[in-house]
C-alpha cells in the first residue's frame, strides 16, 4: 500500500506572506512555492487550496527516504508540531526539489531564447542576400 502525504507551511518571508506545499508519494517528494502577499487567513488559505491545488506546479520528484513510522506518542506528535511551526525556513528536501526546478526553468528559458536569437540572425541574414540579389539585378 502507497502513502501519500502533503502538507502546507506558512511563514513570513520579508516582505511577504509564503505557502509551501510538500507532497510525498511513494519515495518521491515533491515541492511548490506560492506568495500570497498580505498575511492569509485560514478560511482564505483553504479556499485557496480548494480552488488552486490541481493548477499548482510542483517541482521534479526527488527520492525521499520515507520512515514508516507505526503509533506515535501524542506529546512526540506535539512536540514534532510544535517544531515544524517554530522552523520558519524551508525544509532541505524542500529546498533542493525547488532549487532543481528553477535550474530546469532557467535552462529551458536559456534554451528558447538561445533558439529565438539563432532565428532572428538567420532573419537578417536572408534579407541581407535579398537586398544584395536585387542590386545584383540592378533594381
Amino acid at each position: 500500500m502507497n502513502k501519500a502525504t502533503g502538507s502546507l507551511k506558512v511563514f513570513f518571508e520579508e516582505p511577504f506572506w509564503v505557502g509551501l506545499f510538500e507532497r510525498e508519494e511513494a519515495g518521491s517528494y515533491t515541492a511548490c512555492r506560492i506568495v500570497f502577499g498580505a498575511e492569509p487567513k485560514d478560511y482564505e488559505i483553504w479556499q485557496f487550496i480548494l480552488e488552486n491545488y490541481y493548477k499548482l506546479i510542483f517541482s521534479p520528484s526527488i527520492d525521499s527516504q520515507a520512515k514508516i513510522k507505526g503509533h506515535v506518542n501524542p506529546k512526540r506528535r506535539q512536540r514534532e508540531v510544535k517544531k515544524q511551526l517554530a522552523d520558519v525556513g524551508n525544509g532541505t528536501k524542500s529546498q533542493q526539489a525547488l532549487k532543481l526546478w528553477q535550474e530546469q526553468k532557467k535552462a529551458e528559458k536559456k534554451n528558447v531564447h538561445a533558439k529565438r536569437r539563432e532565428e532572428e540572425k538567420q532573419k537578417l541574414f536572408e534579407l541581407k542576400q535579398q537586398k544584395k540579389k536585387e542590386k545584383h539585378k540592378g533594381r
